[in-house]
């Protein structure tokens, strides 16, 4: 590119052996151009603004220029043979084709030195056009360092009396770093060695579920809809982490909380998972989970709680032996077979047990991002008493209620007492028909299954704050909750 009136035309090229006075490194005030080599590409002219913006958006690149001696060399129209023979070569007769006059720029880039003085000198001069000119070349020698110009950078500064050694990366050994605390690497690599794979034969149907180690000599805590089809003389066959294989027997069940315990034959040294507490999370917490969905093991999927005390219905694969639960909700995927598995924290503590999921309305079983796990808490109690070979006892509080709905007869706002039984506990704290529960413990309840919820997360002897509407008044009173006696009809 060249332009009609050549602003070096009557001031041709010189070599520095044959000027009068030492080279200066120097941009004119009054000059579009730079009188040092280092600075003369042309500028834009006005039918080019796309090299204008790109100057306006990289003002950085103006010290590039005295930083990368050899950058220029690739678009320079410089005689190769007068550059070998150490005579710089002067210009052509036609004067057009020279506009850019840096020919043989290379061998007469000024020592590291003048270069510095030239980005300090221009610091302090006023400048025009220079921003311009600067950016053009830091844009120009910006592509050549990214590219070959990063090894003609190198050959330039080196002085040649040292060498580097050559670096393969086939030549390295991989090295495995630990693992930072709470990423989901450290969580699985903590957690899985606790999980294990159920394959469950039974009379009438079979599947596979996951569970998780409480002691060192097998046993294992899952849900009963896992299991419980091999309750009447079918077969369980647990999968460990290890590859091994064991054959497991039923030690308890609770339907109602939809929790079971087996137990693994002759197995010992097993890692027990460690068991958090679900009384201390927080909705946006991290966590994970494992299990083996549609039979693929040692599965690890993450997200995080997105909701507590979500009151959630599930129910076993024939629609019978429903139960309703406090669910913690998580988006973290969950699909059929991760039943009995653990959702832990960022610290590899077991805060639930997954149990149930959201299905679209299409039919299909695959996680859409609503995931349901029994906290931790409930799951502990149940567990401690089967592992006893106890009758797990559930908390009750005596009323029958239906869901309390507004006037637009869609959204409810509570459980409306229909029923309350004589000596039961809501009788003796003075619970009334009519009344609207509203909160339990200061957690809101806002139908019939959040209250039986919200009840079932507590043990019998529990007291608890009910908050109940009654007459347009909000009061609150005291439960003491009563025990069902283990019996699953009540």
């Amino acid at each position: 590119m060249s332009e009609p009136q050549d602003p070096y035309a009557g001031r041709p090229y010189v070599p520095p052996g044959q000027r009068d006075e030492e080279p200066t490194t120097r941009l004119d005030a009054g000059s579009d151009a730079a009188t040092s080599d280092t600075t003369r590409f042309e500028r834009p002219g006005p039918d080019a603004p796309a090299q204008h913006d790109v100057t306006a958006e990289q003002p950085a690149a103006e010290q590039s220029t005295t930083q990368q001696p050899a950058a220029a060399d690739w678009s320079t129209p410089a005689a190769p043979a007068a550059s070998a023979a150490g005579a710089p070569a002067g210009p052509p007769a036609d004067d057009a084709a020279w506009t850019h006059r840096y020919s043989d720029h290379a061998a007469q880039q000024p020592a590291p030195a003048a270069a510095g003085a030239l980005a300090a000198e221009k610091h302090d001069r006023p400048r025009r056009g220079g921003l311009l000119v600067a950016g053009l070349v830091g844009a120009a020698l910006i592509g050549t360092a990214a590219g070959f110009g990063g090894a003609a950078l190198y050959a330039a500064n080196d002085d040649g009396g040292s060498s580097s050694p050559t670096v393969s990366s086939l030549a390295q050994d991989a090295k495995a770093s630990d693992l930072p605390a709470g990423t989901v690497e450290k969580v699985a690599e903590a957690v899985m060695p606790s999980v294990v794979q159920i394959n469950v034969g039974g009379n009438d149907a079979s599947g596979t579920g996951t569970g998780v180690i409480l002691s060192s000599d097998g046993e294992i805590l899952t849900n009963n809809h896992v299991v419980e089809s091999a309750a009447d003389g079918g077969t369980i066959t647990v999968s460990f982490d290890d590859g091994s294989l064991a054959k497991a027997a039923i030690m308890g069940r609770d339907p109602k909380t939809d929790l079971a315990v087996i137990k693994a034959e002759g197995k010992t040294g097993l890692t027990p998972a460690t068991l958090g507490s679900s009384a201390a999370l927080r909705v946006g917490q991290e966590v994970v989970a494992i299990g083996s969905p549609y039979g693929l093991e040692s599965t690890v999927t993450s997200g995080i709680v997105s909701a507590l005390n979500r009151p959630v219905t599930s129910a076993d694969a024939t629609g019978s032996n429903s139960t309703v639960f406090p669910a913690v909700q998580t988006d973290a995927a969950i699909n059929p077979g991760n039943s009995g598995g653990p959702l832990v924290d960022a610290d590899g503590r077991v805060i639930g047990i997954n149990s149930a999921i959201r299905t679209s309305s299409g039919g299909e079983s695959g996680s859409i991002g609503l995931g349901f796990a029994i906290p931790i808490d409930l799951a502990k109690n149940v567990a401690s008493q089967l592992v006893e070979g106890k009758t797990v006892e559930h908390a009750r509080i005596g009323v029958t209620v239906t869901p309390a709905v507004e006037s637009d007869g869609i959204t409810t706002v509570g459980a409306q007492v229909r029923e309350v039984s004589e000596g039961s506990a809501g009788d003796k704290a003075g619970l009334e028909v009519g009344d609207v529960i509203t909160a339990v413990g200061g957690n809101a309840v806002g139908s019939s299954d959040a209250l039986v919820a919200a009840i079932r997360g507590y043990q019998p002897g529990d007291k608890v704050e009910v908050t109940y509407v009654r007459d347009g008044k909000t009061q609150t009173t005291d439960v003491t909750l009563d025990s069902d006696g283990g019996d699953l009809s009540s």
